[in-house]
């Protein structure tokens, strides 16, 4: 019944839903938090931190279920079947739609550890997420611009260093960090102002998976190269809510971390020279996919007819 309701109808019950199941945690979560930083040993960090991830995979379960209860999206999730929560990810997947986190939520739960971003540090202060954020190990990354380190030299590789042991907590608790490498959502108009050479994507940028990589090391087991498609045109985070997604494509291709994939893209330009190669052949391969989904997805509809 829930699925037939009119689309503004869903879409306010859904939100409110989501807020509230969203505070309905927060207690939970400040417990923990209290005895994982008034208590700060090894031992008592990873069972809070156990609880913690625990949390948000009832958090991530409830959101699905609400999904699946209020919507008639029809999901084609591929690729997920050799995934394990005990293994560390990085996360590559193009960017659609502000709806695209959901769409990962539901093909990754329970699949994979708990997704987490890596977060400009200024974050830290957003009032009630910033807490949350922090309490959850989402990792904090502060990068000095150019015009800073040509004044103050002696910062050069403090911004890695920093990093670097923001992750070490991950060292024994399994974790999947996503990057949008695109920077932004896929529009046409931004794809023009770019000149994009993809038909479908943006421009991917290096430098951010570069420092992830470089600041996990050996700590990342595994690539997911991730393929986002609405294949009756991209939706808003509104209109994903009011339930006007038909259906979502989600293909994942599973890679190695090569050992060639880390090291000093900022001041090795021979590894900055082949890490952009490699990322822009992954690239393009996410753009033949795209388009290679969205035809057989078009010969369905007009075989339908």
């Amino acid at each position: 019944m829930l699925k037939y309701l009119p689309g503004f109808v869903k879409g306010v019950l859904v939100i409110v839903i989501l807020a509230t199941q969203t505070l309905m945690w927060v207690p939970f979560i400040i417990v923990a938090a209290f005895f994982k930083y008034l208590l700060p040993f090894s031992v008592t960090r990873h069972f809070c931190n156990s609880i913690l991830n625990k949390i948000v995979i009832c958090w991530m379960g409830i959101n699905n279920g609400v999904f699946r209860a209020f919507y008639r999206t029809e999901w084609e999730i591929r690729g997920v079947g050799k995934l394990d929560v005990r293994e560390w990810y990085l996360l590559l997947p193009n960017h659609q739609s502000g709806a695209d986190i959901f769409a990962l939520q539901m093909a990754f739960c329970k699949k994979i550890p708990p997704l987490k971003f890596f977060l400009k540090r200024e974050l830290i202060w957003v009032p009630v997420f910033g807490f949350i954020w922090k309490v959850l190990d989402f990792p904090f990354m502060k990068r000095y611009s150019r015009e800073t380190l040509l004044k103050k030299p002696h910062l050069k590789g403090k911004d890695l260093e920093k990093t670097r042991k923001a992750c070490e907590k991950f060292r024994g608790l399994p974790v999947a960090i996503i990057n949008f490498v695109e920077g932004t959502r896929f529009r046409p108009e931004k794809q023009r102002k770019q000149q994009s050479p993809y038909r479908h994507l943006l421009k991917p940028k290096a430098g951010g998976i570069a420092f992830v990589l470089g600041a996990m090391g050996g700590q990342l087991h595994r690539i997911l190269d991730i393929t986002l498609v609405y294949p009756d045109g991209v939706v808003s985070l509104w209109q994903f809510f009011c339930g006007k997604a038909r259906k979502i494509v989600i293909q994942v291709r599973d890679l190695p971390v090569a050992s060639e994939l880390i090291g000093d893209y900022f001041n090795d330009m021979k590894f900055k020279e082949g890490f952009q190669r490699w990322l822009n052949e992954l690239w393009a391969l996410k753009d033949k996919e795209i388009e290679k989904i969205l035809l057989a997805e078009s010969g369905q509809g007009m075989g339908s007819e």
